[in-house]
């Protein structure tokens, strides 16, 4: 990766970080400390709570996706270390995935004359989880790089005892 790509990945990592956590305190204090302009009715507080969950998501994953690219940039990527990094992404995802089934449960009640809605909140909540699922298989892609790593070092190892 080049010097250019990973300074405006982090910057758009750090932007990101930055706003999702301002805007998380920004909606934990509204909660904590009464001002809330609806009063805390039905489902407004619900769905609060599940975006500031929902938040605490995308974080984690912005935070394991900075320690691969910093991994990347250090040539130490290809490492049993990185697997719990692509982890923290997949279980982010799948955790996001289930916020999103919340939101359309929550929202359920409101659809009763426009089921359509739910169904397609459903497929969206389906379709987060097929982006895990592609994350896993990255992971496996991952994993089979690693261990061929593993295999030439031990290949050169080999030659050089020979020579």
């Amino acid at each position: 990766m080049g010097k250019l790509t990973v300074r405006a990945l982090r910057t758009v990592l750090a932007v990101v970080l930055t706003g999702t956590v301002f805007v998380q305190a920004l909606m934990v204090w509204v909660l904590v400390s009464g001002n809330d302009p609806e009063d805390g009715s039905l489902p407004l507080t619900p769905m609060r709570v599940i975006v500031i969950l929902g938040m605490a998501t995308a974080q984690v994953a912005l935070v394991c996706v900075w320690r691969l690219v910093t991994m990347v940039r250090r040539g130490t990527v290809f490492s049993h270390a990185a697997f719990r990094y692509v982890d923290g992404v997949i279980g982010a995802i799948v955790a996001a995935a289930l916020l999103w089934f919340a939101v359309t449960a929550v929202n359920a009640p409101g659809q009763r004359e426009d089921p359509g809605v739910t169904v397609i909140m459903g497929g969206v909540g389906v379709a987060i989880l097929g982006v895990a699922l592609i994350v896993l298989v990255l992971r496996m892609l991952l994993a089979q790089a690693v261990a061929r790593d593993v295999e030439a070092s031990e290949m050169r190892a080999e030659l050089d005892e020979v020579i």
